[in-house]
């Protein structure tokens, strides 16, 4: 088969509470244009727009959006809600809520607990939807998350939200928000290019629990988002690539889902080929001596 023919169900399935997802999803923020944020260049609207009505065709079941994901002329949710509206019964839509961004694409002030219901009801507006599948609350830097998860508990118990996540947190931040609700999955940055102690002990720990665990940036290397895919260890990736005829980023993706049945990939692209070619990569299988070398390439 070619990446073109290979669809998202070659990589398995997961739940988020009640939701069954594929574990190779799609993310959205780098729909809008050639910068993740600080606007940049806005992308091809018809182009976006085939990029997730192809996702779709491609079995994926399972997109990750937020309303400050924009360009100057590109909002993620927007085009979602444009190109998939009205939403097939078993598409998942997460979005994330704490960051905040001014129009005028500058960060503002992260939202207050009392701010979060506006957060969440811009992104009910944005996607045309009456409530939200998931939603994460991005920790802003704050030691506690309590209030601010407790705000995102109450709007759950009003239906507005169906299940809770949290994202950019530690293992203490995740047990504070347990001891509110229930936590269906967590997202933090991880990846072959950026190794983390903390956030290998949060991912044994969803193991544990039965937590999905939904790695951003898995592609990108310690520069993070605007370096785009990683250059770190990649003479170890592109000889695993080679070994098996793919490309170094489907390595990086069929990595980050061999740790664990509960992780889940959510790599994001504007690029048709690309996106082809990040699905096809949950059915990549990875030998325990590629595992072994490339965890060695990643922790040496």
């Amino acid at each position: 088969m070619t990446s073109e023919t290979i669809t998202a169900e070659s990589s398995g399935t997961w739940h988020l509470g009640d939701l069954p997802v594929r574990r190779v999803g799609f993310g959205a923020m780098r729909l809008t244009g050639s910068a993740a944020f600080h606007l940049g260049t806005p992308s091809d609207r018809e182009r976006s727009l085939a990029v997730l009505r192809r996702a779709v065709e491609l079995g994926v079941n399972h997109i990750d959006t937020a309303a400050f994901y924009f360009s100057s002329l590109r909002s993620a949710n927007e085009l979602i809600n444009s190109a998939l509206a009205p939403y097939a019964d078993d598409l998942v839509i997460a979005a994330k809520v704490g960051p905040y961004r001014a129009w005028s694409g500058e960060w503002g002030t992260s939202a207050r607990p009392e701010d979060l219901r506006a957060h969440v009801e811009e992104n009910l507006r944005q996607l045309g939807r009456d409530h939200l599948d998931v939603v994460y609350l991005r920790r802003m830097r704050q030691d506690s998350i309590a209030d601010h998860f407790g705000a995102l508990a109450e709007l759950r118990a009003a239906g507005l939200i169906r299940h809770l996540g949290v994202s950019d947190v530690e293992p203490r931040h995740l047990a504070e928000a347990q001891a509110i609700a229930p936590v269906v999955c967590v997202q933090n940055r991880y990846g072959l290019g950026f190794h983390d102690p903390a956030t290998d002990q949060l991912l044994a720990r969803c193991r544990e629990q039965g937590i999905a665990f939904v790695p951003f940036y898995a592609l990108a290397g310690e520069e993070g988002p605007r370096g785009g895919a990683s250059t770190a260890h990649e003479e170890e990736v592109r000889a695993v690539a080679g070994a098996h005829g793919v490309s170094p980023a489907q390595v990086r993706i069929a990595w980050t889902l061999h740790q664990g049945p509960h992780v889940l990939a959510i790599p994001g692209t504007g690029d048709p080929g690309h996106l082809a070619e990040n699905v096809a990569a949950g059915a990549l299988r990875l030998t325990d001596g590629e595992l072994a070398r490339l965890d060695a390439a990643r922790t040496g």
